[in-house]
């Protein structure tokens, strides 16, 4: 609320009462002005009286004004507290969304790095795997080659020893 657009209606409303007061008080000032003109001398008692009260209007119109103001500065503070007490909510509750965000995060990435780790278990299992397969095949291919070279190698050693045995039988003929 604004405390500057409500004063000039609550200042209306004090003018509008003091106008009204005025008026009360100005019916009988007249009246007494018209009597006055009719009789010739009033008693000073009674204009005295006139006075007072239009001084007791006057008065009463004051502190209406008064507690209208007051009145106004407590509507202002109200609505104050209420904005504030509406802005503090807001807060609240954007601190406990903002948590629960942080904390729906915090469990996502847990599960993205779970993830992470099984795929990179698998990931160096599969690669074990295919390492000791290559090793396999590389020993096996190994062994073949060797076997071929081995059998190789007697087959001239066979081919050779019998030539030297056929050399040597020439040479003992």
């Amino acid at each position: 609320m604004n405390p500057k657009g409500q004063a000039p209606k609550n200042d209306k409303e004090a003018e509008e009462q003091v106008m009204t007061v005025s008026q009360e008080v100005k019916e009988p000032v007249e009246r007494s002005s018209v009597q006055t003109a009719e009789s010739a001398i009033k008693p000073l008692d009674e204009v005295l009286g006139q006075a007072e009260k239009a001084y007791a209007a006057y008065m009463e119109a004051e502190r209406q004004v008064s507690r209208i103001y007051k009145e106004n500065e407590q509507q202002v503070a109200d609505a104050y507290r209420r904005a504030e007490q509406q802005t503090n909510q807001a807060c609240e509750k954007g601190i406990r969304e903002a948590l629960k965000v942080r904390d729906e995060a915090v469990v996502l990435a847990s599960k993205v790095r779970e993830e992470a780790e099984r795929q990179a278990r698998e990931a160096y299992q599969k690669a074990g795997e295919q390492a000791e397969k290559a090793s396999e095949e590389a020993i096996a291919q190994a062994l073949k080659i060797r076997d071929e070279i081995l059998a190789k190698a007697w087959k001239v050693r066979d081919e050779t020893v019998e030539q030297a045995w056929a050399i040597y039988s020439k040479i003992i003929r």
